[in-house]
């Protein structure tokens, strides 16, 4: 789990964070469907109203980007789950790896590279974007000598991904980003390793238990405390 955020950054981040509760106070009024009410419903009780209004905004967000390009999508997803805090899982939750799901994160108002990237990988599979066309890829961050997590976009199957980040918030391609080692990579069928351009298929990724109980936590709402409230 990675853990290069320093203090003067914290600080920064959650300055980010304000300006993003502020941005969700703006724009959270249309009103939402049956289902989307259950899940502003469920966070609100367990986290508190400004996390319910942070998930009333997501909900209202992707609506407005169901008619855009998969291009615009991706930029559009990537910019607003980049508004949240950064915070490594032993300080929010008090366990050393825990991969949140979307309604988690919002409601912590926080989250580590595995929650930024899989908030946003489930988003761009709600908006229609193919489980085919994504990889969830865990890296090695080589400047930071920690690992990391990004989210990986093939327009195409022989196509160079496009590569969405928390640390560079700058979607590029993945030559670009010579800073990143791919140890291995996954999305809701599949696990490769990646030992070449595409990687070397490893099997399902039901062998990931960390992807199982996000799952499983997504289809129940069950939805985990976190020991620091980063809305104060």
């Amino acid at each position: 789990m990675p853990r290069f955020i320093t203090t003067q950054s914290a600080k920064a981040i959650r300055t980010i964070g304000l300006a993003a509760t502020l941005l969700f106070s703006a724009t959270a009024s249309q009103a939402l469907n049956s289902s989307e009410q259950r899940l502003v419903d469920a966070v609100t009780r367990v986290y508190g109203e400004r996390a319910g209004l942070r998930v009333t905004t997501w909900r209202t967000q992707m609506s407005a980007y169901r008619g855009l390009s998969e291009r615009d999508q991706l930029t559009r997803v990537n910019q607003f789950f980049n508004q949240l805090n950064f915070v490594n899982d032993d300080k929010l939750w008090g366990k050393n790896d825990y991969w949140a799901t979307p309604l988690e994160f919002l409601g912590s108002n926080a989250g580590d590279c595995e929650d930024f990237t899989i908030a946003k990988y489930f988003s761009l599979r709600e908006l229609g974007v193919s489980d085919k066309k994504m990889r969830l890829v865990y890296v090695k961050a080589l400047s930071l000598n920690q690992f990391h997590m990004v989210l990986a976009y093939y327009s195409h199957p022989s196509a160079e991904p496009l590569i969405l980040d928390n640390i560079n918030p700058e979607i590029t391609t993945a030559t670009k980003r010579r800073d990143l080692l791919p140890i291995y990579s996954f999305n809701g069928s599949n696990l490769w390793l990646m030992k070449s351009k595409n990687g070397q298929l490893a099997g399902k990724s039901s062998r990931l238990s960390l992807w199982n109980d996000l799952r499983a936590r997504e289809r129940s709402l069950q939805l985990r405390k976190p020991i620091i409230n980063y809305d104060e």
